[in-house]
């Protein structure tokens, strides 16, 4: 059985995320009011829904590939995640990291969604961890050839 995402419009803008294709991992959302991002600033552009996950789940929101491209436009906490217990407003911060205003408008695609299954763990506290080969090497540990 296919797990059910309810969807509740909060106003008369609000648009239900949507697969554009077979087989896509992400929804689209959509934005619900205008906004207008000057370069280099953030906002909080509305979807006018709020959601209830299918349990053991949570929703990513991610950008889209082509705002990013053609518009410099991003999702600033991404991936964003909504988790199963939020019952609000979904909205999306959005960053214009080009060198043009960019005008988001009412039922523009704006992010995607990707549900994905939660896992959850038992917190220990250790003195020591297991060890590998890669250990504490961190950033630039691999080089970049």
């Amino acid at each position: 059985m296919t797990p059910v995402l309810k969807v509740k419009r909060l106003n008369s803008h609000a648009r239900i995320p949507a697969y554009a294709h077979e087989g896509d991992a992400g929804l689209d959302l959509f934005a619900s009011a205008p906004v207008v991002l000057q370069p280099g600033e953030s906002a909080l552009v509305p979807t006018g829904i709020s959601i209830e996950l299918p349990p053991g789940t949570e929703a990513q929101v991610r950008p889209r590939s082509g705002l990013a491209l053609n518009h410099q436009i991003t999702v600033l906490n991404s991936p964003g995640t909504i988790d199963a217990g939020y019952r609000g407003e979904i909205g999306v911060i959005l960053i214009n990291h080009g060198r043009h205003p960019f005008e988001v408008t009412i039922g523009m695609k704006i992010a995607q969604m990707v549900i994905q299954p939660v896992l959850r763990v038992t917190v220990e506290a250790s003195e020591a961890l297991s060890n590998t080969t890669r250990g504490e090497k961190g950033f630039g540990s691999t080089g970049l050839r």
